[in-house]
């Protein structure tokens, strides 16, 4: 059975394509370009001369990386670890710390810093960051281990 419908011809998109992704390259290529150029006039270490107003003591944003930058994922990534080392010296103290009249638990520096270094090298960074955020007291401003073995830690949360 013969019938006179030519084949169906397959058009090829290949070439099409190719453009159009190699056109997207460029076009990123272009905008990743302009964006650093304009980055590096504000930069006060690159040759350029354009220099940026710098931000201001008490402005928005004085003291802060950029927003959404790697910097600011460091800084967000690095607080929330020190948040997760200040709750486990308090669940330290709770194990191994005593209660007292007042209902608080208290442990002894010496004996913390014993079960504590198997756990972080930290302590001492730990514990000022606990006290600064109101989760511990302890006398002194440093603790320094030998010396202030019998300082009491007493748990205040």
């Amino acid at each position: 059975m013969e019938t006179d419908e030519a084949p169906a011809q397959h058009k090829d998109d290949r070439a099409e394509t190719c453009t159009v992704s190699v056109k997207g390259l460029t076009e990123n290529w272009q905008k990743w370009s302009n964006d650093h150029c304009e980055y590096q006039k504000q930069n006060p270490f690159s040759n350029g001369k354009v220099i940026p107003p710098q931000i201001q003591r008490g402005q928005e944003g004085y003291g802060r990386p950029l927003e959404g930058s790697k910097t600011e994922q460091r800084g967000k990534d690095a607080h929330s670890h020190i948040s997760r080392e200040v709750t486990e010296l308090c669940q330290v103290i709770k194990e191994i710390g005593e209660s007292g009249d007042d209902g608080r638990t208290s442990v002894r520096f010496g004996m913390l810093f014993e079960r504590y270094v198997t756990i972080s090298d930290k302590l001492v960074g730990v514990l000022l960051r606990a006290r600064k955020q109101g989760l511990v007291h302890f006398e002194g401003e440093m603790l320094w281990q030998g010396r202030d073995d019998e300082v009491l830690i007493t748990l205040l949360q």
